[in-house]
């Protein structure tokens, strides 16, 4: 994983070096800028896989691509079509390189992975976005210029106006926008009569596994909750040294929780107790990068902070248990629904949406050490199985979500784990207690209705909170309104 800024119209190295300084905690490991007649392009690195060649931006026959992700059937594309092709460097990135001069727009449907990528020849610019929107980009038109980089905060200064680049979508300067993939086509993945409980395991299985293919130490994120105790059982059976780290409050259940996990895979595992001063501190930080004031993000984004402070000092990849909640059905509001239908469809536009809200947490709040995150339960076939199964299976009869998942791996893990309750980081660590009693010391019910009232009429949002004002006051330190608010996703 990386960071990538360019400029198309109005080649600007100095603009690109402007964009790539504000990224260079994404890609700790190199920079690179190349300029064309046409464009810009910049690059930051994250090195993972072909740690000695995979420089970027990099360029075959002057096509040159920025690309940030990584492509887990590159190996197989390859093969399949590029046979013939000199491959000298046989990173993905290459890979996808070739497949545009082959197949030009095309190439993206061949891609199983998560990526955001800005290719530029003499024919113009190519832009794409993975499926789900697991990584990042974003877009500012000014004074004539195209620009895009992997964060607001690269063109801030530079775009007036900055818009997400939407998910599963690929954009061509002399044809424009198209998308490329529609998520309700996932629910046909499953064919009629498949056995659920084996299908799940065995599509987890490869979804961790080919997450795993690096050259460099990874590790897991583990709350001692159902879907990272998965991820961490499966990252074990093919990984010989695993680390898995938590953090929290002292006397966080989950921190008890995940130490026992860890006991019983056997994995290298790492605590961060934190205290609420270090937490009230690090907000700052945490709201810079990212991007966002919603309080539904902020919460859980200052554990991420801390959990990927101290995983990036022993790792450089780290798989999560992210997703399966959507998937899944496994939050409490999904009780309410009684139809199987209705809850389908919640489900579908639930991870549709994923790409701006939980999504964004997890890239930036990682990204912001240099920690690449992968999420298996995000895999295309693993989101498949899940909305192709009977939705009526997936309604809450007894209350317990993520039922089918708990079946499917009941006999792998301590048994109290896939039964053991669901806690919401608010209700485990509570650190929106603490925030609230901050706010609200800080700020009167008049500047709250002011706020609310400003906020609603210009852009539409409803603040929840003294809490969420809190959080936007910071916000408001590093970002402009127009900058955050287009793009900007809540739940």
């Amino acid at each position: 994983m990386s960071g990538i800024a360019g400029v198309y119209l109005k080649p600007s190295i100095e603009d690109v070096e402007r964009m790539i300084n504000k990224l260079t905690h994404r890609g700790p490991d190199g920079q690179g800028i190349k300029n064309l007649p046409n464009g810009t392009l910049g690059h930051v690195r994250l090195a993972t896989t072909d740690l000695e060649n995979g420089h970027q931006p990099m360029g075959i026959d002057n096509t040159w691509i920025a690309f940030n992700g990584a492509i887990y059937n590159s190996r197989e594309l390859a093969i399949e079509y590029l046979a013939e092709e000199p491959l000298a460097i046989r990173s993905d990135t290459a890979i996808i390189l070739h497949l545009y001069k082959k197949f030009g727009a095309r190439c993206v449907k061949l891609l199983d992975g998560a990526f955001a990528l800005a290719i530029l020849d003499r024919n113009g610019l190519f832009l794409a976005r993975d499926p789900l929107g697991i990584k990042p980009m974003y877009c500012g038109d000014h004074d004539g210029a195209f620009y895009f980089a992997s964060e607001i905060k690269a063109l801030a200064e530079l775009s007036h106006t900055i818009y997400e680049f939407p998910a599963g979508y690929s954009f061509h300067s002399q044809t424009g926008w198209h998308p490329y993939f529609a998520i309700d086509l996932l629910k046909d993945y499953i064919e009629s009569g498949s056995p659920v409980i084996e299908i799940i395991p065995n599509v987890l299985k490869e979804a961790v596994r080919k997450r795993l293919k690096v050259e460099v130490p990874v590790g897991v994120f583990l709350s001692g909750g159902l879907e990272s105790s998965v991820v961490a059982l499966l990252a074990k059976q093919v990984t010989a040294h695993l680390h898995s780290f938590s953090a929290g409050l002292a006397g966080s259940e989950d921190l008890a929780a995940a130490r026992k996990v860890a006991e019983i895979l056997g994995t290298d595992h790492h605590e961060r107790i934190y205290t609420e001063p270090e937490m009230l501190a690090a907000l700052p930080k945490v709201i810079y990068h990212l991007e966002s004031f919603e309080p539904t993000l902020v919460r859980p984004a200052i554990s991420n902070f801390f959990l990927a402070e101290l995983a990036s000092r022993f790792v450089k990849v780290i798989l999560t248990g992210d997703g399966a909640d959507e998937i899944y059905a496994d939050y409490e509001y999904f009780e309410a629904f009684r139809s199987p239908d209705e809850l389908q469809e919640e489900m579908i536009a639930l991870a549709w949406n994923l790409h701006n809200t939980k999504l964004q947490r997890v890239d930036r709040s990682s990204m912001s050490f240099g920690l690449e995150t992968r999420l298996p339960y995000l895999d295309l076939k693993s989101v498949g199985v899940s909305f192709a199964l009977l939705p009526q299976e997936k309604v809450h009869r007894d209350r317990r979500a993520k039922s089918l998942l708990r079946q499917a791996f009941a006999n792998d893990l301590p048994k109290d784990i896939p039964n053991r309750p669901k806690l919401s980081f608010p209700e485990d660590t509570q650190p929106s207690d603490l925030i609230a009693e901050v706010a609200e010391r800080e700020i009167s019910d008049i500047e709250f209705q002011s706020e609310g009232a400003r906020l609603l009429n210009r852009w539409g949002y409803r603040l929840s909170s003294k809490e969420a004002l809190y959080y936007y006051k910071i916000l408001r330190q590093y970002y402009k309104d127009h900058w955050i608010f287009p793009s900007m996703g809540h739940r």
